[in-house]
């Protein structure tokens, strides 16, 4: 498996035709709060369509642009050359880290997942919770939340 590569924040030759599935996926990834994460397969689980993979491509080819390092793999493991720059975006906001083992491989830390994951409900901070205070779903899994994003506000391009 090649690594991921990020783009420049410049963009693709054609940036204004983004795919509408990718922006989509832009679109989640602007709206996950500072010092949370949501990883790929949550991304397409709350879009309902594509998996991790798809969801992968698209931050690989366009990612650069939108804060990248709260898309993440569900193991908690740093994006593969990458990991200095996300440690440094996680560190400044927060994000929940689990400090490495010695015998961890280059004594990186890892997103400590069950406290960094957002469900996509309510405030980053607040547990779970919606913003008129009711809970938002079952443990805070992101298939409980399916469909509360609004549409983006940029058209669908057609293809």
């Amino acid at each position: 498996m090649s690594q991921q590569r990020l783009p420049s924040d410049t963009g693709p030759e054609h940036a204004d035709t983004l795919p509408e599935y990718a922006e989509r996926v832009l679109d989640v990834a602007e709206r996950i709060p500072p010092g949370r994460v949501m990883t790929y397969g949550d991304v397409a689980e709350w879009l309902e369509e594509g998996g991790p993979r798809q969801v992968g491509r698209v931050m690989a080819l366009y990612g650069g642009a939108v804060p990248w390092w709260r898309v993440v793999r569900a193991d908690g493991v740093l994006l593969p050359g990458h990991e200095l720059r996300a440690l440094d975006h996680y560190r400044a906001e927060g994000t929940p880290l689990k400090e490495a083992s010695r015998a961890a491989d280059g004594h990186l830390p890892r997103l400590e997942m069950k406290r960094a994951r957002w469900d996509g409900g309510g405030h980053a901070d607040d547990g779970g919770h919606a913003d008129d205070g009711r809970h938002t779903g079952s443990g805070g899994h992101v298939g409980s939340h399916i469909g509360r994003l609004p549409p983006s506000d940029v058209p669908p391009c057609d293809l």
